[in-house]
């Protein structure tokens, strides 16, 4: 099947709906507009690893747990990774627990494979299991290699220690070329701050919103430890930049911040439908 045939009626067979559920939000809070011109299509930089990739990355992961998500659940994933592709996005955010790896692969087979950056993310914390899991991606993905992976959703303090076997792993992988850069998505302020102080952490997934909703911390705590983390030349994600549907209706105000803070090199938002993810582009390049 060609991409334009793909494509065609995607949007129709879409909805419009909330990309998040209705939340109540807290006090409105007051950022100040941005001094420069952004786009979710700009090219960045991830830190020092080298990798050039779109601003804005397309989660596939909207309440994704236990091999699916919103997106994968819809049916409508892959379509969205190409739309995204046709306007300029250039970041693919995955994962095992989400189910988006056959999209990806689906999506991969329509465009260059060196044009796109893949994100995906590692819940094992076993060294055996970890390593398998590297080559089932691999397959799952149909692809040689995968730009970014993390350990996922840690949260132990110690967890370079703890997991020091999966880092490891993790390590030979890229000596190997199976990977390019390794990295960690941290689930509490412990974690965040052990990330930070580690060396082997070149890319970390970290939440940040102007309210501090399913944060590891209140923003400035959080803003704190990634400006550590940048001096050390480490690529700053973001996630949870609408604080997982609490500013569903501040979407500007979240957007300003998330590209205002001038701590993330990049952010991954979960758009769910075509109209969704149009609109996020445009949002980014009104703020």
């Amino acid at each position: 099947m060609d991409r334009r045939h793909f494509l065609t009626g995607a949007a129709a067979g879409l909805g419009t709906a909330c990309l998040y559920p209705t939340s109540a939000l807290p006090e409105p809070i007051e950022i100040p507009p941005l001094t420069q011109k952004y786009k979710a299509t700009d090219t960045v930089v991830l830190g020092n690893t080298g990798i050039r990739t779109s601003r804005l990355a397309m989660g596939t992961g909207t309440i994704g747990y236990g091999g699916s998500s919103n997106q994968t659940r819809a049916g409508h994933a892959t379509r969205l990774l190409l739309n995204g592709y046709d306007k300029g996005l250039r970041f693919f955010d995955t994962s095992d627990s989400y189910g988006s790896h056959p999209n990806v692969a689906e999506a991969l087979q329509h465009i260059p494979r060196e044009k796109v950056t893949v994100m995906t993310k590692c819940d094992s914390r076993e060294p055996q299991a970890a390593k398998a899991d590297l080559y089932r991606f691999l397959k799952e993905l149909k692809t040689d290699y995968i730009d970014i992976c993390l350990i996922h959703c840690v949260t132990e303090a110690d967890w370079t220690e703890r997991y020091r076997g999966v880092m490891d792993v993790f390590s030979e992988a890229k000596e190997k070329g199976i990977i390019r850069h390794h990295g960690v998505s941290c689930h509490s302020i412990g974690a965040l701050r052990a990330a930070a102080k580690s060396p082997w952490v070149e890319i970390d997934l970290v939440r940040l919103n102007p309210i501090g909703a399913y944060m590891d911390a209140d923003p400035q705590t959080v803003i704190g430890v990634i400006k550590e983390m940048r001096a050390q030349g480490k690529g700053i994600v973001g996630m949870k930049i609408l604080g997982q549907g609490k500013m569903r209706d501040q979407q500007d105000k979240a957007l300003r911040f998330a590209l205002g803070t001038g701590v993330l090199d990049a952010f991954t938002i979960g758009a769910e439908n075509i109209p969704e993810q149009e609109d996020l582009i445009r949002r980014i390049a009104a703020a």
